[in-house]
């Protein structure tokens, strides 16, 4: 059966044609949520059978097609699907029409004016004289700027009451810091400020209650997750000041008065009130999935295709207030076990508790395809608890406040299957211009999930970890298993924002897990941790074969602990301390590292733990070619004792690798092709392609 909507319908009509007839009487629905009830009401809570409609005096007796015209659908609140919606129904484009669920409102009604000596235009907003929480605008397609101060850089915090350095990770609970000269002054809009300062692999957020210019000393209402320190804990953190009005000086900022409930824009070059299109958007979330798992009632076989979703607002996640559906809603049983942050100035690490635009919670068997989400200010998708076979294939999500998607189940620990998440499908999709307000998203977080399949998407432009998988420190049990990360192309993360961070990041004990044939180069990170492939804290039992990784500020490859991976058949290539790194060995074998291509150019082959543990042989590394393009003789650290080949093989390791060029056809362009001779052949290595790597076309797709 097909039903139509459309911006030109009625949601009294029957749905049954794609366009008006001649006399108004009938024709498309005016919205999804009139098309889901009408479905709602034919199927009886699920019950399939023919069934007849009095208004439409049609039968439902199969899959259902709701086709959505082309146009602007206006949202104050997100769609809801609830499981008397289970059904096969697919709502998707009309043909090659472009749908839009957009959460923002048109501001118009804008007057010239001036703001810090710059010529700008100011606008009332309706409804601002009631509600005033306006987080995030839109110029002309793009997210516009917030004035934050310094413009460029980070400003370090000259003292921290109560807190002496050195001081590492661990429990916060500080709100005050002394600035340093000039850096924050007696604002007019002080209270409106936050402070935004980044440390290890978070950033945090806070107001600013008060601030003493005669001590410099700047108060802040929330407390810190974690001492105020960067680095490995020598330095105070940085930070800058975000939503500062006196810092409104460039063309494409904006800035919200709240006591006025104002709205000021700077134009940038040839924009004008007639020309320029500025959306305001007045809601969180836009699509909710939403069954309910204590009860095993699932939402099952409702699709999404071909349609975009735009324009949302974000709050902090722990206290703004922001009503949230999902696994993520606080009042959910499961968030409340896993995220008790309080009053906290951080989100969660990788920013996890942050929900998703469009989310899935109890849904089994659905899916999102072709779809784009953009210009959020959450994470753009979000599968929670109790989710199974959902779907995420060839859609585009950019420009999230967060990151791209977040997966979540229960873990192991919790013993609650009904809550557990599983056997998703994420492929072929691009994720890009992410974190844009909670840095340390992730832009593909899977914590605790079995069986997924994520591969061939496109991930970039982000200030943190590109895929993340497993949420176990260390060897407890996991639910984290069978995932295959496969053929994505992941590069520009990090951008020297945060610490700690990979390209692929993996915890937890997770056997059956596979990463293969990843295309992942140019990682910058802050201070330390800026890594390709880094098997973190725990990370057990992995295969890592058949990847291609290059530039890394600090390793193409680090394994902090764990045991018993296996990492075989990789290029890993310029690192910028070492091409890899072991950074704790334990006593068990760590992992099997053979017949891989590692290339330096100058920089050790591989910095290792202390002598003993090396000798002890707690990892075995062979038959692997290496290469150093610079000319010199390769080495290898040992607790910074630079070992040659020789001495390395005296201590057990690398007894049948080979030093040689392995033949690529232009190493400075990063060609890492092997030419038909290369030497890495005759030590069983085998080509990699690339040319399957990223989003497939919809032909080859499965």
């Amino acid at each position: 059966m097909d039903l139509y909507v459309a911006t030109n319908g009625n949601d009294a009509w029957s749905g049954t044609f794609a366009t008006p007839n001649r006399d108004k009487t009938d024709g498309p629905l005016a919205t999804i949520a009139a098309a889901r009830d009408r479905i709602r009401t034919w199927n009886h809570a699920g019950r399939i059978y023919a069934i007849r409609d009095e208004h439409t005096r049609g039968e439902l007796t199969g899959p259902v097609t709701v086709h959505v015209r082309g146009g602007r659908y206006e949202v104050t609140a997100p769609i809801v699907f609830g499981p008397d919606d289970s059904y096969p129904v697919t709502y998707k484009a009309y043909r090659d029409e472009k749908p839009v669920i957009d959460g923002g409102r048109r501001i118009e009604g804008w007057r010239a004016t001036t703001v810090n000596g710059k010529s700008c235009i100011v606008a009332l907003p309706a409804g601002a004289a009631v509600r005033w929480t306006l987080r995030e605008l839109f110029v002309n397609d793009r997210r516009a700027a917030r004035p934050r101060f310094p413009a460029q850089g980070l400003f370090r915090m000259a003292e921290a009451p109560g807190m002496k350095l050195p001081n590492g990770w661990g429990a916060g609970g500080y709100t005050q810091f002394v600035c340093a000269e000039g850096d924050v002054q007696p604002y007019a809009n002080l209270t409106d400020i936050e402070v935004v300062y980044v440390h290890f692999w978070i950033e945090e957020r806070s107001p600013i209650e008060s601030f003493d210019p005669d001590a410099r000393l700047v108060t802040m209402a929330r407390p810190s997750r974690a001492p105020l320190v960067g680095s490995f804990g020598s330095q105070l953190a940085d930070y800058y000041l975000d939503n500062l009005f006196e810092a409104v000086t460039e063309p494409g900022q904006w800035y919200p008065d709240r006591r006025e409930g104002q709205l000021y824009y700077l134009p940038k070059r040839g924009q004008t009130p007639a020309n320029t299109e500025v959306y305001a958007p007045f809601c969180t979330q836009l699509l909710a999935v939403v069954g309910d798992v204590d009860t095993g009632r699932h939402v099952e076989q409702v699709r999404f295709e071909g349609i975009t979703f735009r324009h949302t607002d974000w709050r902090h996640p722990s206290n703004d207030g922001a009503s949230v559906l999902g696994s993520s809603d606080p009042a959910n049983t499961g968030y409340s076990r896993r995220h008790s942050r309080g009053n906290a100035a951080a989100a969660a690490q990788a920013a996890c508790d942050v929900p998703g635009v469009v989310t899935f919670h109890g849904a089994r068997h659905c899916a999102l395809e072709n779809c784009i989400i953009e210009h959020v200010g959450w994470y753009g998708v979000e599968i929670g608890d109790g989710c199974h076979h959902v779907r995420l294939v060839g859609n585009t999500i950019r420009d999230m406040g967060a990151g791209g998607v977040k997966i979540n189940g229960a873990a192991a620990r919790e013993q609650c299957p009904a809550r557990a998440t599983r056997d998703h499908t994420l492929t072929d999709n691009e994720i890009t211009e992410g974190g844009r307000l909670f840095h340390s998203a992730v832009r593909v977080l899977s914590m605790h999930a079995a069986g997924m399949v994520i591969a061939h998407n496109h991930v970039h432009d982000l200030y943190y970890t590109g895929v993340s998988c497993g949420w176990e420190w260390g060897y407890h049990e996991s639910i984290s298993r069978n995932n295959l990360i496969a053929y994505n192309h992941i590069h520009d993360i990090g951008q020297g924002l945060l610490s700690d961070m990979g390209g692929i990041y993996t915890l937890g004990v997770q056997p059956g897990t596979v990463l293969r044939g990843n295309h992942i180069h140019d990682i910058r990170s802050a201070h330390y941790g800026g890594w390709c492939i880094y098997p973190d804290e725990g990370s057990s039992h992995l295969l890592i074969e058949d990847n291609v990784c290059y530039d890394a500020d600090r390793q193409a490859f680090h394994q902090h602990y764990g045991r018993e991976n296996v990492i075989r058949n990789n290029i890993f290539a310029f690192g910028g301390e070492a091409v890899g790194r072991y950074s704790r060995t334990e006593p068990h074998r760590g992992y099997t590292f053979m017949r891989n291509i590692l290339v330096t150019e100058g920089r050790p082959i591989f910095a290792a733990g202390c002598k003993p543990d090396v000798e002890a042989r707690r990892h075995t590394s062979d038959a692997n070619l290496i290469f150093d393009a610079s000319g010199r003789r390769p080495y290898w650290d040992v607790s910074g004792r630079k070992l040659s080949l020789t001495a390395w093989r005296k201590l057990g390791h690398d007894l049948h690798s080979v030093i040689a060029d392995p033949k690529f056809p232009n190493l400075a362009e990063r060609d890492l092709r092997l030419a038909s001779d290369s030497p890495a052949f005759k030590l069983g290595f085998k080509p990699i392609d690339m040319t399957n790597v990223g989003p497939r076309p919809k032909s080859k797709r499965v």
